[in-house]
């Protein structure tokens, strides 16, 4: 029967951390919190469940996540975030899991976001597979800006789903998107790419399309609305940032933004 650490990085997430965290009950034999410098309850929420917590300066997502799994007691890693919930057939589906010889190295999990207060099930953002349950010792995460864990061989497939509650507002949204061109340009630009222009014109009309089109967008109402618009918002920002860069400009780093802010 596997033991089972549970990682998570963290930035002021005290909204969304105690229902995270109470969903893991009887779940995880130990929970690691990597905090990069909240200044809110984030840490002592942690700690009130139980987490092991450790304050480390946020260099990268993978190098992050990866930082948090080497701090693990055990092999077997679940990757969660602060706003994340495991639904109660994601937790039975855990449990049984637990009580079993692990027949793979890595399992995904089906993730089901909510976006401003419903459950998005198209645009692209469902079904979402992600690898989050994996053998420490076997793989790693890598990537600049979009982390991904590196599996070689079969991946298997718990039951049941985890609950993403992505963002309250949309001034949330439109916070996030500024943080993540920024990073995304960045990414770009040491990447070498050089071509912007076609790419700030035409891409953002076709992602839209795609959206609401080819991933059925439509069917998630005015939300799905919203998500391809800030989609193709993401695409003009993240190109126009990288122009910016290849001019010899200097953009703006802006702390990742709170649940709720405005």
């Amino acid at each position: 029967m596997p033991n089972l650490t549970v990682t998570l990085i963290a930035y002021n997430e005290e909204l969304d951390l105690p229902r995270a965290l109470a969903s893991l009950a009887g779940i995880a034999d130990e929970i690691v919190l990597v905090d990069s410098g909240s200044t809110d309850r984030t840490c002592e929420i942690a700690r009130e469940f139980g987490a092991r917590v450790y304050t480390r300066k946020m260099d990268g997502f993978a190098e992050q996540r990866n930082y948090a799994a080497s701090l693990a007691s055990n092999d077997w890693v679940l990757v969660i975030a602060g706003d994340h919930e495991l639904s109660p057939e994601l937790r039975a589906s855990i449990l049984a899991w637990k009580q079993q010889t692990p027949e793979q190295t890595v399992y995904q999990i089906l993730q089901l976001t909510n976006y401003l207060g419903g459950w998005i099930r198209h645009s692209g953002w469902y079904p979402e597979y992600q690898e989050l349950l994996y053998r420490r010792d076997k793989c790693k995460f890598a990537g600049a800006l979009h982390e991904r864990l590196q599996v070689e061989g079969p991946v298997g497939r718990l039951p049941g789903q985890l609950f993403h509650y992505t963002v309250r507002s949309f001034a949330e949204h439109r916070a996030k998107v500024d943080v993540m061109t920024t990073l995304a340009a960045e990414d770009l630009f040491a990447r070498g790419r050089k071509s912007w222009r076609g790419a700030m014109m035409f891409a953002p009309p076709w992602t839209i399309v795609q959206k609401l089109v080819f991933q059925l967008g439509f069917l998630d109402g005015w939300r799905g609305g919203l998500i391809a618009w800030m989609a193709a918002v993401y695409i003009y920002r993240k190109y126009r940032k990288l122009g910016r860069l290849l001019a010899g400009e200097t953009l703006t780093h802006r702390s990742w933004p709170q649940a709720g802010e405005e």
